[in-house]
Order: C-alpha cells, then sequence, then structure tokens
C-alpha cells in the first residue's frame, strides 16, 4: 500500500484537548502575538506595559468519512477465510489515504516557499535543491527540528544515488546500501510517498500585471490589469517583477487580459509595489510539476477522535476501536448485521489547519 507523510508529520498535540469526539467539536490551537522589546529607565513609577492579544485558530472535527463493504451470506459461504480479514486491510487504507490526500489538499493555499525547477525531477547530479529550500525554509525562519523532506517515487530514485546519501563518510550509516532508506540526512528526515500531489499552473503568459495603483507592505491582494493572457491559478507560485519574495495564490484570475480582476495571495506582500504596473510571473506557468515538500511539524496541526458509541440495537450492532498499523490513524469498525448480508464499515472524524505557512517549502519536481 501508499507510503503515508503527512498523518504521521502533522502536529497532534491538540487532541488531548477535544471535549467531545463529535462532528464540529473544536480545539483552539494559540498563536502568540510578537513582542517589542524597549529600553530600560529606572524610576519610580513603573511604566505601562502594551497590552498583546494573541490570536487562535481554531480547528473543528468537520470532516466524517467511512469505507463500507458488505458480503452477502451465500458469498461468504463460498469465499476463503481469509477475505474478511484483507478487505477490512483494503477499507483501512482507502479511508487513511483520503485522509493523507486532504492534508496535502490544506496545504495548497497556504505553503507559499519554493525551489527547484517545475517538470525537472531534483538530486539528477546532487543535493543542490534540497540546499535551495532548506535556505528558503532557514529564511522563512523554519524551526530546525523536526524538519521532514517528504518526496515522491522519482526523487527518491534519484536520491538513493547521491554518494551523499549513500555513503557512510557523509555521515549517516548503512541504512540506505541495506535497507534502500535515507533516514534523517543534512537536516531533516527523508520519506518517501506515492501520494505527493501534483499542480498544473495557470497559462499565464508571463506578461500579467498588477494596475498601477501601488501597494504597500503586508497587503494581500492586486488588482490586475488588462495585459497579458493566460490564467493564474489558485495554488499558483507567483512573483512580482520588482523583488524575489514567492507568493502562493488563494484567489485567481482566469483571464489575465481582461483587466480589474483581484489576485490574492500569501504571505503579504513583503516589498511594497510601485505606483506603475509591474509584472507578475508565473512558476512553471503551463506545466505540471510535483509537488515534494520540506516541511517542519508545526506547519499543519492534525486532530481526529474515535466517534462516541451511538445507539446500538442489541446483536444487531459491534463497534470497536481499529488501529491502522501502517498509519497510526485510529478508526472506528462498525459490524453490522443487515437483511441477508454483513456490512463492515471503518469510519474516522477528523479536522486539520495550517498553523505557520512559513514552517513548509515546495521543492519542485
Amino acid at each position: 500500500r501508499e507510503k503515508l507523510a503527512l498523518v504521521m508529520i502533522a502536529n497532534r498535540n491538540y487532541e488531548g484537548e477535544i471535549t467531545a469526539a463529535r462532528r464540529f467539536a473544536t480545539v483552539n490551537v494559540a498563536v502568540p502575538a510578537t513582542v517589542a522589546t524597549r529600553n530600560v529607565t529606572p524610576d519610580v513609577v513603573p511604566p505601562a506595559v502594551t497590552a498583546v492579544t494573541p490570536t487562535s485558530i481554531a480547528v473543528t472535527l468537520d470532516t466524517w468519512r467511512e469505507a463500507p463493504f458488505a458480503m452477502d451470506d451465500k458469498g461468504m459461504q463460498r469465499v476463503d477465510r481469509g477475505i474478511i480479514p484483507t478487505q477490512s486491510l483494503e477499507a483501512a487504507k482507502a479511508l487513511a489515504n483520503y485522509i493523507e490526500n486532504q492534508l496535502w489538499a490544506g496545504l495548497g493555499p497556504a505553503v507559499y516557499g519554493w525551489a527547484g525547477i517545475a517538470g525537472t525531477t531534483p538530486f539528477a547530479t546532487d543535493t543542490s535543491e534540497y540546499l535551495d529550500a532548506r535556505k528558503i525554509g532557514n529564511n522563512q525562519l523554519m524551526d530546525i527540528d523536526p524538519r521532514f523532506m517528504v518526496i515522491d517515487t522519482d526523487a527518491e530514485a534519484n536520491a538513493l544515488g547521491l554518494r551523499a546519501f549513500q555513503d557512510a563518510s557523509f555521515g549517516g550509516g548503512a541504512n540506505v546500501i541495506v535497507n534502500g532508506q535515507i533516514g534523517t540526512k543534512l537536516g531533516a528526515t527523508w520519506l518517501m510517498s506515492q501520494l505527493v500531489p501534483t499542480h498544473t499552473a495557470g497559462t499565464n503568459n508571463g506578461a500579467a500585471q498588477t494596475d498601477a495603483t501601488g501597494y504597500a507592505i503586508g497587503l494581500k491582494s492586486v488588482t490586475m490589469d488588462n495585459a497579458g493572457t493566460g490564467s493564474i491559478l489558485v495554488n499558483d507560485i507567483i512573483t512580482f517583477a520588482n523583488h524575489a519574495q514567492t507568493y502562493v495564490v488563494t484567489t485567481g484570475d482566469a483571464d489575465v487580459s481582461s483587466g480589474a480582476g483581484t489576485l490574492s495571495f500569501l504571505p503579504g506582500l513583503t516589498t511594497a509595489l510601485p505606483s506603475s504596473n509591474v509584472v507578475i510571473t508565473t512558476k512553471g506557468a503551463s506545466s505540471t510539476w510535483v509537488k515534494n515538500l520540506l516541511v517542519h511539524r508545526d506547519l499543519q496541526t492534525f486532530a481526529m477522535a474515535p466517534l462516541l458509541d451511538g445507539v446500538q440495537v442489541p446483536g444487531a450492532t459491534l463497534q470497536a476501536v481499529a488501529i491502522d498499523e501502517a498509519s497510526g490513524l485510529s478508526l472506528r469498525l462498525e459490524v453490522t448485521r443487515q437483511h441477508k448480508q454483513v456490512q463492515w464499515s471503518y469510519d474516522a472524524l477528523f479536522g486539520h489547519e495550517v498553523i505557520r505557512g512559513t514552517h513548509g517549502v515546495w521543492l519542485a519536481g
């Protein structure tokens, strides 16, 4: 089955604060406010202290998903005894993969760091693409530990062929040669996953531009001028001509030539845009690129809980908590006797939110 990554990386420290394992139960993740320093001036009366107002991000258990299957009595008489455990593994796999894909989808409009070349698998000759991603993560103040480098099968195949990962003299032992696992190298734990997604970028021809209004540092949207052709899509990575910061698009423009469209993005502008037209470039425009990811645990929080027992009909429904060994996810298993058949259903209630967009960098492939 597919190797999962994000379900095991995401911060799950807040699950213990969930007061009820019911749909729409919520836990708030605190986001501290910045604190300014000041000169110390001794005096009889202490100076006033400016109050800070920390914010919070609500993580809501709002996704309830199941993976059911049923077999009639005649079919159960004919199949091998091992079919039910095997089919249960398939159901658990389907549910775990769905959760993993949802976590990836949640990162699309939130992670704006970018390294690599769209359409080119990294690590063909060396580790420079990773080092570029690491530098960007450092510049974004991504915490050093724990970091993970999640790559697809193509990137892993290239990486495993590099001496920097094979040789014990480069640091790290014999796992690459013996087990084919990179492990922890160059400040990150490397994980392969078959579920690393791709993104097909918009068709912006490189001539799209803002209007001539001018935009201050911190703003998160601009108005488009009627220039260029093509589209800028949600999850595209863009740059503005007057500085190098990359941004992720949260509201796109289906036709940049029409003018007056609004383009929204994250983070807020790190450099002001002048009162003149500024060209907007899309990374990997008109191409599909792989979203390998350098990630810190605190990029995303993920919470789930076994559902509270509902009303059970004696002799008709059995419930149990089932742990998926491959992902570590806690699922509920219900076995229900129906008319001449038995249904098995795995279900899960979960929620996820991005906490710190600074704690992720896409490494394009």
